[in-house]
């Protein structure tokens, strides 16, 4: 079984948060996960939903901070394997092009 889960986690401060998040993704190294970092959060593969949630805690520990907000969205596709790349592609099919545009 593969999870696929989008993880955000950050200190609730008004300066740049770009030191906590990379403490954040380092911590995920830890962990048999694969991951891709963008600019609204991470995501992780994971074979397990224990070893998804291992890997997210570590990550909400790394940040430092009176408080932090993680968000963890999760998609736990039971009845076959299917991996984050897989997902884009479908879109991507079904768009007859790239799913980005840049401006």
């Amino acid at each position: 079984m593969t999870v696929v889960a989008l993880l955000s986690v950050a200190p609730v401060i008004e300066d740049s948060m770009a030191d906590e998040v990379a403490n954040a993704v380092a911590a995920l190294d830890d962990f048999d996960v694969s991951y891709e970092t963008n600019p609204m959060g991470t995501v992780i593969e994971a074979d397990s939903t224990e070893e998804l949630f291992a890997a997210a805690r570590a990550a909400h520990e790394a940040v430092d901070g009176d408080r932090v907000s993680t968000f963890l969205k999760i998609d736990d596709k039971r009845a076959r394997e299917q991996r984050a790349r897989e997902k884009v592609d479908a879109v991507e099919e079904s768009l007859g092009r790239p799913a980005k545009r840049e401006r």
